[in-house]
């Protein structure tokens, strides 16, 4: 422990020796709905909390809606008293913030390794699960993809407006795949991933996606799940500082246009032993297939977690690549969990289904669950899209039918925490419900 105060001391010390004008440190940490909450702090306690000084927030931050609101879950938010819980500094992720008007900084705060850990903490939940899979033999490598769009900063009634293309200062309202986009978007595009990396984040491939400014991030493969997860939240968060500044609006919306492709979060995931042997591909590639079942199995459970909100369920089934029932294939895009092309060495799954806007925690804790449980359960897969096109399972496409369904799941309950998944599940609901307390225009227009 005290090895560990001093080397965050350590790293507290040498951002103030470099960074002499930042005045102020944000330290933060991701709420269930995927939201950084958390307080600014001068930067000399900083230094004090990094020494062994109490951090504590309240501990009901965790559980705020998509609105930033306290729904009333058991016995927390309102008959607990709003108890504070202790948080600690996450070594290694303390950098400058380079998109706000004043120098500032920003380092992630968890309670994962704290003497009393929040069971429902998105960070939490991931650390239980990459711990359990250590103590197997099991150690993942992970690499996050993140699709986003790029809107004017303006909104017009309430809605965005296509980025405007900085060559012409006309909309970017053609879908394609070009290339030049990135060349004509390339200060802010640049700029985004300049940020990233000066954030710690391997950020590797950019590319122009088909939706009117869209495009994709690509991330390192990275052998620390925890650390792989803190990239992609982090990223979200500077993505959209970045764009502001250059005058756009980013968003992971899942689906911020009915007529163009969603966004989607994709996650590709191995699986290596200690000795750095490649588990999927022993034994002619069955625990391959068996991590697969074991995944589909879970997946029309978890829909909750990969698709967070009453818009992320509509870029399910929608014009590209977007599953509409739980499948897999090899080389095969409209599948859930896709098989990419690899040799031994890095054979892999991708798994495909959550929305943009999901957490990252929790998304990678699912799908390492339904890894696991495929491990050890052994059954074999359905037929892959390659060889069925229509092969496939049902999952839930409307938020009470999923928060149902993962529930009373019990592989979820044992694996992801009991205490989580009820948490979780009457969250989602709240959130839903309260979204549907609004009359909308249409609503008048059909039956007034």
């Amino acid at each position: 422990m005290k090895s560990h105060s001093s080397t965050l001391l350590a790293e507290v010390r040498s951002f103030r020796q470099n960074h002499p004008d930042v005045r102020y440190v944000d330290l933060i940490a991701l709420d269930i709905p995927g939201h950084f909450y958390g307080k600014r702090y001068p930067v000399e306690m900083l230094e004090k909390i990094a020494a062994g000084s109490p951090l504590k927030l309240p501990q009901n931050a965790v559980l705020l809606g998509a609105q930033g609101g306290l729904f009333k879950i058991g016995d927390y938010c309102f008959n607990d008293g709003d108890p504070d819980a202790n948080r600690r500094l996450v070594p290694g992720t303390l950098k400058p913030v380079n998109w706000e008007s004043q120098p500032l900084g920003q380092m992630l705060i968890t309670s994962d390794g704290t003497e009393a850990p929040i069971e429902f903490e998105p960070r939490e939940v991931l650390a239980k699960v990459l711990e359990r899979l250590q103590h197997q033999g099991i150690h993942p490598v992970v690499a996050f993809e993140l699709e986003f769009y790029l809107f004017d900063k303006r909104l017009e009634n309430g809605l965005p407006q296509f980025a405007r293309d900085p060559l012409s200062g006309d909309a970017d309202d053609q879908p394609n795949l070009h290339i030049e986009r990135l060349s004509r978007f390339s200060d802010v595009l640049d700029d985004m991933a300049q940020t990233a990396k000066d954030q710690g984040i391997d950020i590797t491939v950019i590319t122009a996606e088909i939706g009117p400014g869209q495009f994709e991030i690509n991330f390192g493969h990275c052998d620390d799940g925890l650390r792989a997860a803190d990239w992609a939240a982090l990223f979200c968060r500077s993505t959209r500082g970045v764009a502001l500044k250059h005058g756009y609006r980013a968003s992971f919306m899942a689906k911020p246009y009915l007529q163009f492709p969603g966004s989607g979060m994709h996650v590709h995931v191995s699986l290596y032993d200690a000795a750095g042997n490649n588990l999927l591909a022993a034994h002619q590639q069955q625990p391959l297939r068996h991590a697969v079942a074991g995944c589909l199995e879970l997946l029309p459970h978890c829909m909750p977690i990969f698709s967070p909100n009453h818009n992320a369920f509509r870029r399910l089934g929608g014009t590209v690549n977007a599953a509409t029932r739980a499948s897999w294939g090899f080389e095969d895009r409209d599948a859930c969990v896709r098989i990419p092309e690899s040799d031994p060495r890095n054979l892999r799954i991708e798994h495909r289904l959550a929305s943009a806007d999901a957490n990252p925690y929790l998304v990678l804790a699912a799908i390492l669950v339904g890894l696991e449980h495929g491990l050890e359960a052994k059954r074999e897969p359905i037929a892959p899209l390659n060889e069925d096109r229509n092969s496939g399972a049902d999952f839930p496409v409307e938020m009470l039918d999923a928060v149902r369904a993962m529930q009373q799941q019990p592989v979820l309950r044992d694996k992801l925490g009991a205490e989580f998944v009820e948490v979780y599940c009457e969250n989602k609901r709240q959130d839903h419900l309260a979204f549907q307390q609004e009359i909308q225009a249409r609503e008048y227009r059909w039956f007034l």
